[in-house]
Order: C-alpha cells, then sequence, then structure tokens
C-alpha cells in the first residue's frame, strides 16, 4: 500500500506539473514559439543525458545505440513528441490553452481506438460508449464553428501515434527521453544558431528581461520530471491509476485558461466538454471493472 501511495503522489505531481506548465510558457514571452521549442529539443537531450549518467553506466547509456533498428524507432518517436509539443506550445502561446485541454482528455480515447485498430485489443461496451461520446464532443464544435478542431486533434493524434511507436520499447523513462532527442539536437542547435544570428532568438527576445533568458534554461529539466514522475507511478500505482490521475493534467490548464489567461469559455464548448467527460467516466468505469476482473 505504501508503494501504491507514493506512486498514486508521483502521478499526481506530475500531472499537476503538466497542468501549470501553460504560466511557465505564457511567462517566456516574447520569445517566439518556435525558439523555445528548438531550445526545448537541446535542453531536453542535454538534461536527460545529465541525469542518465548520474544514474546509469556508461554501458547502460550508450547500449541502444549498437542496434540500428532500435534507434530507428527512437528517431520516429523523437519526431512525433517534438510536433506534439511543438502544437501544444505554439497553441498555449496563441491563447488556445483550452483546445489542448480537449486534446489533452480525448487522447486516452484515441489511444484506446488505436490498440483495437493496429494491437488487437478488445472493444468492450465502455470503450465504445467512450468514443462515441468522444466522437460526440468533437461533432458539437465541428458544427457549431464549421471546421475541426485542429489542435486538439493533432495533439491527441500526435500523442497517441508516439505511444503507438514506442510499443515494445521497455527503455527506462530518462534514457528513452535521451534516444529521443539526442538525434534532433543537433539540428534544434542549427536553428537556435541561425535564430540567434539573425537576432530573432531569445537573447534579442529577452534583451528588456534577461531572466526569461533564464527560465528558458530550465525547459529541459521541466520537461524530464514530470515524465520520470509519471513512470513512476506506472510502476508503483499501474497503468489504471496513472490513466485516472491523467485527467489532472488538462483540467487544470483548463481552470487556469478561463480564471487566469481569461480565455473566453463559450456554452457550446462547456457543452462539447461535458459530452467527453461523460465519455471519460464511462471509459474509467470499464477500465476500473477489467482491473477488478484481473485482480
Amino acid at each position: 500500500m505504501d508503494e501504491r501511495r507514493r506512486g498514486l503522489l508521483a502521478g499526481l505531481l506530475s500531472n499537476i506539473l503538466w497542468g501549470v506548465l501553460p504560466i511557465y510558457w505564457h511567462a517566456l514571452r516574447p520569445i517566439d514559439s518556435m525558439v523555445i521549442i528548438f531550445y526545448r529539443v537541446l535542453l531536453c537531450a542535454v538534461s536527460s543525458w545529465i541525469l542518465a549518467r548520474s544514474r546509469y553506466s556508461k554501458e547502460e547509456l550508450y547500449a541502444p545505440f549498437k542496434d540500428k533498428k532500435l534507434l530507428l524507432k527512437f528517431f520516429l518517436a523523437g519526431v512525433l513528441i517534438t510536433v506534439n509539443w511543438s502544437v501544444y506550445i505554439w497553441a498555449v502561446n496563441a491563447d488556445q490553452v483550452i483546445a489542448t485541454s480537449v486534446g489533452y482528455y480525448i487522447e486516452p480515447v484515441v489511444v484506446c481506438l488505436f490498440g483495437m485498430l493496429f494491437f488487437g485489443d478488445r472493444l468492450n461496451k465502455y470503450k465504445g460508449l467512450a468514443l462515441a461520446f468522444a466522437a460526440a464532443g468533437i461533432a458539437v464544435i465541428v458544427l457549431y464553428y464549421r471546421r475541426l478542431p485542429a489542435v486538439s486533434l493533432l495533439l491527441a493524434l500526435s500523442f497517441s501515434v508516439y505511444g503507438a511507436a514506442k510499443k515494445g520499447l521497455s527503455q527506462p523513462p530518462i534514457l528513452s527521453l535521451f534516444y529521443e532527442t539526442v538525434f534532433l539536437a543537433p539540428v534544434a542547435l542549427g536553428v537556435i544558431a541561425v535564430y540567434e544570428y539573425r537576432g530573432q532568438g531569445a537573447i534579442a527576445a529577452s534583451a528588456d528581461a534577461p531572466w526569461k533568458l533564464a527560465l528558458l534554461l530550465f525547459a529541459g529539466i521541466l520537461t524530464a520530471t514530470p515524465l520520470m514522475l509519471f513512470a513512476e507511478c506506472t510502476n508503483k500505482a499501474g497503468l489504471f491509476a496513472a490513466g485516472l490521475v491523467g485527467y489532472v493534467s488538462p483540467s487544470i490548464s483548463l481552470i487556469l485558461s478561463i480564471w487566469l489567461f481569461g480565455e473566453p469559455f463559450e456554452l457550446v464548448q462547456f457543452i462539447a466538454f461535458a459530452i467527453i467527460w461523460t465519455g471519460l467516466a464511462f471509459f474509467t468505469y470499464g477500465e476500473l471493472k477489467d482491473m477488478k476482473k484481473s485482480g
């Protein structure tokens, strides 16, 4: 029980951190979103390497570099998570935090759909209801605004494909983060150098507030820390608990978007959220029943 409680606490902490991170990204304005993204990739590679070297031997750290197929999978995963980060940071700094919340609410349902389509997972009535309610929630938004919720769908799809690409990769989270970013780090460094040389980078943007440049340097550790905490949650408390506390993050972001950032929250958005939340309730209940049966 103590192990489980520690796992749940780690999961809550990770999701609280993820939930309040929009405050951090907002604080970096007026640094361009693309500049922030490339700094994040580079600093993630550096931070994860430092953390990995403190916990693992050189042999453990560099062993996957001998397997080209494994490296290709990590490279693909790195591209996908970079796409996810890019959409997320752009959306936050474009005052679309509500859209990111929608994306991360429907992401577990999209993962479930991918599991059925590509990995032979079984569809029960609760998962079916969750999929139907998620589709209905998206349909409400589409019919009202007459356009797809692109940010929400891109976030949900990119993270779901990222999860599918990583299926079968059993590396510890901090090592995985290093492998996913190390190949993109040189590209990120080159792009950062061009931006800074042209006077369009973080140095020029933060000239009137140098503390923002210092704050940007924490992007790597702020990415790695909640990831490690979430991994501890899955290891000690189980996947169901990790999935359940996963709703904490978009809920915090939704509250922040309305009460702190002042984003408009229309009735149609509330209706769409209510429909999606209903689906998530069915999904959670079904997962709980499956866990009790298997336990």
